[in-house]
């Protein structure tokens, strides 16, 4: 019998899952793992990042990212993003690539709501996800650990548990995932009641009486929820949204300020939302259908966002109560796209969505993407999703450290799953082997980069004393 012989193929998504761990290995020896501590020197002007980003914000919302920034040196990394992709770039990197979350710290770790009205367990902010090295994600995730569990005055042991428990976590649960079935891996989805069963025996019972009460709370962070919180009716009996400048401003103020009648702004943003009705799969446009579009606002988000435009609208069924409420957010290029490139994405809108739908097991059934025509005339690239389908977070600044540990691992194991469906996880596995070694450099990774975050927000801290930066009150 003729045996033909076979070259491997240049593909190598085409290889076995042996020969794709081999592939791993070979990367770890030309980037060893325990170069993963190192921090490069950090010669930059960190308020040089701030003050680029802030061309392109809205100037007068620009202080109050300042003055959110400034609150703690945890608030800072939250809209650092851009500051540390910068630091990573200077680093050499492991070579194994997969779809980043771009911005993958504690607090974007969350819940919401699956197609199923499951409470779900998984990444949840995707402004600036692009492919790249999957250890710049890791590392964004470590360092933000080490961050707050600083600002809760651990000591030096139980930081270090808590970030290792992170490099592990994403180790074993990468190696998993290279084991797992394809389809089993891109369905396979963390229910908030299957983690609460398996952590509720080693939380404190307070701990776990708070976290029960965090997820009851979740349950009715929904768009009714939302129109009754930031919108009133009225004469008319119609849902109109409140004046509560800057964080939250109307369509029609905002129209008289740009020197537009509301029925012209108004015509803006229907146009707006019919093209991303376009984006849609067939049902869900038929969904959409159900509903009237009846008002807008301007709407300040997050710490890292504040400045780049984000809508609030609000749209009306046919019974009272049956509102919804979509976020139409500006999606500008990702910080961890090399800037002397072009991005792989035309649209920016597309990329966020893309992204989002590669990581999470189970996406926005309304997350779509448009360009828009501004009040300012100025076209721009956004994504649309629900406002509120029972998202919420954890709290880390009420975390002991065993309970930040637990969270630590879930994280890890989050993360993991999102960048094996994103690249390839036996690439992956083989170049983290057992994931120990990878889990002490990232500990000195973390700390150095505490470090240097605490000094960057001192920075933010002497520019706003100097009048260089001008942040906000409220």
């Amino acid at each position: 019998m003729l045996i033909q012989e076979f070259d491997l193929p240049s593909d190598p998504r085409l290889l076995p899952r042996k020969g794709r761990e081999e592939l791993g290995k070979s990367a770890r020896s030309a980037r060893p793992l325990e170069d993963h501590a190192a921090l490069g020197p950090g010669a930059r002007d960190p308020i040089d990042t701030l003050e680029r980003q802030a061309l392109s914000r809205v100037p007068g919302l620009v202080g109050l990212r300042y003055a959110r920034m400034a609150a703690s040196p945890f608030a800072f990394y939250r809209g650092a993003a851009a500051i540390m992709a910068d630091d990573l770039r200077e680093l050499p990197d492991s070579g194994v690539q997969t779809q980043l979350c771009g911005d993958a710290h504690l607090s974007n770790v969350g819940f919401y709501a699956s197609p199923e009205r499951a409470l779900v367990v998984d990444l949840n902010d995707f402004d600036e996800t692009a492919p790249g090295p999957f250890e710049w994600d890791v590392k964004r995730m470590a360092a933000s650990f080490e961050i707050a569990a600083r600002a809760r005055g651990f000591d030096d042991r139980e930081r270090i548990a808590i970030v290792e428990r992170v490099g592990r976590a994403y180790a074993a649960a990468m190696d998993t995932a290279a084991r797992t079935p394809t389809l089993e891996l891109f369905t396979a989805r963390l229910d908030i009641d299957a983690v609460m069963a398996d952590i509720g025996s080693e939380l404190p019972e307070k701990v776990s009486e708070r976290a029960e009460e965090a997820v009851t709370k979740t349950y009715r962070r929904d768009s009714r929820q939302a129109a009754e919180k930031l919108a009133v009716r009225d004469d008319d009996g119609v849902l109109r949204f409140r004046s509560d400048p800057p964080l939250l401003t109307p369509l029609r103020d905002l129209a008289e300020r740009g020197g537009l009648s509301y029925e012209a702004a108004q015509a803006r943003l229907f146009g707006v939302l019919e093209q991303y009705r376009a984006s849609l799969a067939p049902e869900r446009r038929r969904l959409l259908e159900r509903y009237r579009m009846v008002d807008a606002a301007m709407k300040v988000v997050g710490v890292g966002s504040v400045g780049t435009r984000a809508w609030v609208v609000l749209l009306q069924g046919d019974a009272k109560r049956d509102v919804l409420v979509l976020q139409a957010k500006e999606a500008q290029r990702s910080v961890v796209e090399p800037p002397d490139r072009p991005s792989e994405y035309e649209h920016q809108g597309q990329r966020v969505v893309h992204g989002q739908r590669v990581m999470q097991t189970l996406s926005d059934i309304l997350l779509g993407w448009t360009s828009g025509e501004g009040l300012d005339g100025i076209t721009r690239d956004v994504y649309l999703r629900q406002f509120r389908d029972w998202k919420g977070s954890a709290e880390p600044e009420r975390m002991e450290p065993s309970t930040m540990r637990l969270y630590a691992q879930y994280c890890g194991i989050v993360l993991a799953r999102a960048h094996a469906r994103g690249g390839d996880p036996a690439t992956i596995s083989g170049y983290l082997g057992g994931g120990k070694t990878f889990a002490r450099a990232l500990v000195g990774f973390a700390t150095a980069y505490a470090d240097r975050t605490e000094a960057d927000h001192a920075a933010l801290l002497a520019a706003i004393a100097s009048g260089r930066l001008e942040a906000a009150t409220l």
